[in-house]
């Protein structure tokens, strides 16, 4: 099989599992952000054994991925696979301000921040949970590559950031499992670049990020 019928094939295996209204909801639930399959199960009020046959599906046709919290290995998080639906979000959301948090608000919460401000002109800050003295220099290398200023940036906690209407994105596992689930809150389960230390990591996390401001900023208006 040629390239070109192997893509209309795997195309036609994804509508035809798209084709279930069971697993179209499963995915306009993840459009935004990143959960659990018991936060799943619950926000659609679907029995945990039908879940698992819908994703089994979904995930065979790579429309979505699964990954190991980075904080607690015995939770997963189910996410849509990187450009498996390019279509924007059309729920829209209304926010005063987007807070996006990691844990020590030095590189990923810091690179969505600089990515939304310049992508949305909806408010934006960052924050940590447990913020470092400064932003990390290879975050700051990275965004100057890509045309952001990060090297006058500070890092702050969330009892200094956060207020009660904020749209808060935790983009990391460890932030978010500390801050809990809420109605107000998204997750983003971007691997830690600090962990890898290297140039290659931090620009997957620019990538992976930046594909996910532009998915929520079409979503996004203030309120």
């Amino acid at each position: 099989m040629n390239a070109e019928a192997t893509s209309i094939a795997r195309r036609a295996a994804v509508y035809a599992a798209l084709g279930d209204p069971a697993r179209l909801a499963i995915v306009d639930a993840l459009l935004l952000g990143d959960r659990s399959p018991s936060e799943l199960g619950e926000a659609l009020g679907m029995p945990s054994n039908l879940l698992a046959h819908h994703l089994r599906l979904l995930e065979q046709v790579g429309v979505i991925e699964r990954e190991r919290s980075e904080a607690d290995r015995r939770r997963s998080y189910v996410r849509l696979a990187p450009s498996a639906l390019p279509t924007s979000p059309v729920v829209g959301l209304s926010a005063p301000r987007v807070v996006f948090v990691c844990t020590h608000n030095s590189a990923r919460s810091q690179l969505a921040s600089a990515l939304w401000a310049r992508r949305s002109s909806v408010p934006v800050a960052s924050a940590g949970t447990h913020p470092a003295g400064r932003v990390h220099r290879r975050a700051v290398a990275a965004g100057r590559r890509h045309g952001l200023a990060l090297q006058d940036a500070r890092t702050a906690s969330v009892a200094e950031v956060l207020r009660p209407d904020d749209l808060v994105v935790a983009v990391c596992d460890s932030a978010y499992e500390e801050l809990g689930a809420s109605p107000g809150r998204l997750h983003w389960s971007v691997p830690d670049p600090v962990r890898a230390g290297t140039q290659a990591a931090f620009e997957q996390a620019y990538d992976e990020i930046e594909q996910r401001v532009d998915r929520l900023a079409g979503a996004v208006r203030a309120s």
